[in-house]
C-alpha cells in the first residue's frame, strides 16, 4: 500500500506501507499534524525547524509592521515620558535627571530614528561607550528601560529591549567623605555668604538640590530644626532635620526671615573654596600651585552628605535616627555608613566652630578612619 506525501517534486513523494491500515493511520496523523502545526510543516521546513507555522510568522510580521508604522521618534517618546512623569507628581530632581540622561540617549541616534528600530544590542554598545563610573552606567539603563517601558504601553514598540541589556557590575566602595581638617579648611574658605551653604550641608546632611532649594522662612533656630518640605525632597516626604550646636554657630551670624540660602554664582564660589584646600580637575593647577608643589585632587561626589551621614552614625550609633534625618531607609544607612569614621573623628568633626581662618584645622585629625 502507497501513501502520497506533497513535497517531493510535482507529483509529491510516494511512501509505502505493508498494509492499508498502516498507510491510513499515517495518512491520520499528516492530517492532525497539518491541522496543528499549519502547512508550514510541509511548505517550509526551515519554520517548522523553529517550531513556527506560517500563520504565526504572518502575525509577528504584521504586529512588527504595524508598531513600525505606530512607532515615533526617540525624541517624542523621550519628551512623552518626562511630561507623564510631571503630570503624575514627580519632582523637579527627578525629571530633570531623566531629560537629560535621555537626551544623551537620543543624541547618540540620527534624529529620525524611531524606538522601533532600537534593539538590545544598540543599547549595549552605547551604554559601553559611555564614560562613566558602574552605578552611573545602570542609572543610565534604568532610565532607558523606563522609557521602552513606556513606549510598549503607547504600542510604539513590542518589546522592552533594554531590558535584556547588561547590568554594569558595580564594585561596593565605601562613599567618599572629608576628614575633619578638610570639612573646616573648606569652611574657613568660603566666602561669607556662602558660609551658611556649606555648614547646613556638611552638619544637617541635606542633598545638594534641597539646599538649593531651602527658604530661611525653613531654618528654625529658635526650634532648632530645619524643614524640608515635600515639594523640595527627593522622595517628596517631609522632613525635620536638627540643628546641631556647632551648625547654630556657624548660622548665627547669618541668618534671615526668609530668602534663599543658596549665594548667587553658587557653583564658581564652591570651587574657589574647594581649590584653597586642593580639591580641583588635576592637571589644571596654576603656577602658582605647581611652585608650591599643590597636586589637585579631585573632589568626592556628593563628599558634605556621605560626610554628615558617616560622623553622624559615628556620633548617634542609632541608624534609623540618620535615615529620618536624611530622608534615606535605615538599610541604606548601614550598609554604607557603618563604622567609617572612629569615635575620635567624630568627636573633632562635630567641634568644628567658626573662629580664627585655620585656628582650628591643625589639631584635627587628618584621617577619616
Amino acid at each position: 500500500m502507497d501513501a502520497r506525501v506533497k513535497g517531493g517534486g510535482k507529483e509529491g513523494s510516494r511512501k509505502f506501507f505493508e498494509t492499508k491500515r498502516d498507510a491510513e493511520t499515517y495518512a491520520a496523523q499528516c492530517r492532525i499534524k497539518k491541522k496543528n502545526q499549519g502547512t508550514s510543516a510541509f511548505d517550509d521546513a526551515e519554520l517548522a525547524e523553529f517550531g513556527w507555522t506560517i500563520d504565526q510568522a504572518k502575525r509577528f510580521a504584521l504586529a512588527h509592521l504595524r508598531a513600525m508604522r505606530k512607532s515615533v521618534t526617540i525624541e517624542k517618546a523621550a519628551a512623552d515620558l518626562v511630561e507623564a512623569r510631571k503630570g503624575a507628581g514627580r519632582n523637579e530632581e527627578y525629571c530633570d535627571g531623566l531629560e537629560a540622561r535621555l537626551k544623551k540617549f537620543r543624541e547618540s541616534f540620527p534624529v529620525e530614528t524611531k524606538v522601533s528600530q532600537i534593539d538590545s544590542e544598540q543599547i549595549d554598545r552605547w551604554l559601553a561607550g559611555l564614560a562613566c563610573a558602574p552605578a552611573t552606567r545602570n542609572t543610565f539603563r534604568r532610565d532607558v528601560c523606563t522609557l521602552f517601558s513606556f513606549c510598549e504601553k503607547q504600542g510604539w514598540v513590542q518589546k522592552n529591549p533594554a531590558m535584556r541589556t547588561e547590568l554594569a557590575t558595580d564594585i561596593d566602595k565605601p562613599p567618599g567623605i572629608l576628614t575633619p581638617a578638610e570639612a573646616a579648611g573648606v569652611l574657613y574658605e568660603c566666602d561669607e555668604d556662602l558660609i551658611p551653604y556649606t555648614a547646613i550641608s556638611l552638619f544637617a546632611g541635606l542633598r545638594a538640590a534641597e539646599v538649593e532649594k531651602l527658604d530661611w522662612s525653613e531654618v528654625d533656630m529658635e526650634g532648632g530644626h530645619i524643614e524640608v518640605k515635600a515639594a523640595k525632597a527627593k522622595i517628596q516626604r517631609r522632613r525635620l532635620v536638627p540643628i546641631a550646636d556647632n551648625l547654630r554657630a556657624w548660622l548665627k551670624e547669618h541668618v534671615k526671615k526668609a530668602g534663599a540660602v543658596t549665594p548667587a554664582n553658587l557653583r564658581r564660589k564652591l570651587e574657589a573654596s574647594r581649590r584653597v584646600v586642593g580639591f580641583g580637575k588635576h592637571g589644571t593647577e596654576t603656577e602658582d600651585e605647581k611652585k608650591a608643589n599643590v597636586k589637585l585632587r579631585e573632589w568626592p561626589l556628593n563628599a558634605m552628605r556621605h560626610s554628615f551621614a558617616s560622623y553622624r552614625l559615628a556620633q548617634c550609633q542609632d541608624t534609623a535616627k540618620v535615615a529620618l534625618e536624611m530622608g534615606n531607609s535605615p538599610a541604606i544607612v548601614f550598609a554604607h555608613y557603618r563604622e567609617l569614621v572612629k569615635p575620635k573623628a567624630a568627636g573633632a568633626y562635630w567641634g568644628i566652630m567658626p573662629g580664627a581662618k585655620g585656628g582650628n584645622v591643625v589639631a584635627f585629625p587628618e584621617a577619616a578612619a
